[in-house]
């Protein structure tokens, strides 16, 4: 195995659609516990919006973004065992190292980050999954919940909630969320036991529903200190962003950063499992080539998606 050229989304500098460039570079040969993948399809995320806007630690060093990828195992490091050459993957990736994220067509992931997709999945569908069930997960052991106990989920329709959602009723909770009255049957159809209206009386609603506020609340839509109201005394915060407001009532503020979850192989399991039960539906909302990537960003930064945009990468 040796060094190959790819294509890969780069960004050159830090700011605006301008930056988002295609470049050539060289993809590695796997190393011990390694495995090198064809890239199929690689979904747009928020961190990739947030990355573009920072730019590169390094200026002499461009970016590329991705923190999820599918495609066909191509080639595998000494030590691998659980996948082979030729199987249909997914995988978690970190952007921010030497080699880049998952927006390019072939990457090196460790074998803890990579799956088999669940079956009745398109690559460009599998390419969805595994930040968001990633995160999800990870939320749902952050807040350390027992069957039966409540869950609370701001930004009920989004693509996070829609994966945050079954997987706590998987785990026994009582889900509480929040839903526009149009998204309503789409976040009942995650699993949600309560919906509330999104807006300015979510935490008074969620009071009725759980008197004395939930136990945790995953808050997908970064409303920070707004939704303290809805939470217990000593209940648990779990943001997806950096939130600096302070706590209040002995509430525990937890962050959820999936990047230590991406070699958790035993989560992107859990993923599979409920998408194969059903429970977990991938939501594609387009495809593009590599050059059209700023649209894909564009339509993101837009709002109103029910899902992914991906990017394609033709093999």
């Amino acid at each position: 195995m040796t060094d190959r050229p790819t294509k890969a989304v780069t960004y050159q500098g830090s700011g605006g659609y301008d930056v988002i460039k295609v470049r050539e570079r060289t993809v590695r040969a796997p190393g011990p516990g390694e495995v090198r993948i064809n890239v199929h399809a690689s979904a747009i995320s928020p961190v990739d919006i947030a990355m573009r806007q920072m730019g590169s630690p390094d200026p002499s060093q461009p970016l590329t973004p991705g923190m999820d990828a599918a495609g066909v195992i191509e080639s595998v490091g000494p030590g691998v065992v659980r996948v082979r050459v030729g199987d249909k993957v997914m995988a978690g990736v970190m952007p921010i190292r030497p080699e880049g994220g998952g927006q390019a067509a072939q990457i090196v992931v460790p074998e803890a980050s990579v799956l088999p997709i669940p079956r009745g999945v398109s690559l460009s569908e599998a390419s969805t999954l595994p930040m968001n069930g990633l995160t999800a997960l990870l939320a749902l052991e952050l807040a350390a919940l027992k069957p039966g106990q409540t869950f609370g989920v701001s930004g009920g329709a989004g693509l996070l909630a829609s994966y945050a959602i079954p997987a706590a009723k998987a785990q026994g909770l009582k889900v509480i969320a929040d839903a526009k009255p149009e998204d309503a049957d789409l976040v009942r159809s995650f699993g949600a036991d309560v919906i509330v209206e999104r807006g300015d009386g979510f935490c008074a609603s969620v009071r009725k529903a759980a008197p004395e506020g939930v136990d945790a609340l995953l808050d997908t839509a970064v409303l920070g200190q707004k939704v303290f109201p809805a939470i217990r005394d000593g209940g648990v915060y779990l943001s997806v962003r950096q939130v600096n407001d302070a706590p209040e009532r002995g509430i525990q503020m937890r962050p959820v950063w999936v990047n230590v979850a991406l070699q958790r192989t035993d989560m992107l399991e859990v993923i599979r499992d409920l998408v194969e039960a059903g429970k977990i539906k991938p939501r594609v909302t387009g495809e593009f080539p590599p050059e059209q990537a700023a649209e894909a960003h564009r339509l993101l930064e837009a709002g109103g998606q029910r899902g992914r945009s991906v990017i394609v990468f033709e093999q």
